[in-house]
C-alpha cells in the first residue's frame, strides 16, 4: 500500500499532540522538526543510535543534524512529499528515546 500524507483528521488527532510536546512545523514544507539537548555527546550519540536502529527497521530515515550534545531531527516522508503516519511514529519514538 502506498504511503499517503496525513488527512485533516489525522493531523488533528495525531499531529496536534506532538506539536504540544515541542515539535514544530517546518516553514514552507510539510515536515516537523524538534531540537533535543543532552548532557553530553555520548548521550546525544546514544539517542541517535537508538533512533537510527528504529528508523532502519521501519525503512524511514530522519534528516538530522548533530553538534556535541544537541540533535535536531526533521521528519517528512519523501514517498508522499509530506507528513505521514511514519513520521508520527518516529517522532513519538524519538521523544521516548530522549527520556
Amino acid at each position: 500500500m502506498a504511503v499517503t500524507t496525513l488527512s485533516t483528521e489525522q493531523r488533528e488527532k495525531l499531529l496536534k499532540p506532538l506539536l504540544s510536546s515541542g515539535w514544530e512545523m517546518v516553514e514552507n514544507r510539510d515536515a516537523i522538526i524538534k531540537k533535543y539537548s543532552f548532557k553530553d555527546f555520548n548521550e546525544a550519540f546514544g539517542f541517535m543510535t537508538r533512533v537510527a536502529l528504529k528508523a532502519d527497521k521501519k525503512d524511514h530515515h530522519p534528516e538530522w543534524f548533530n553538534v556535541y550534545n544537541r540533535v535536531e531531527v526533521t521528519l517528512s516522508t519523501h514517498d508522499c512529499q509530506g507528513l505521514s503516519t511514519n513520521d508520527i511514529e518516529l517522532a513519538s519514538f524519538c521523544d521516548e528515546a530522549a527520556k
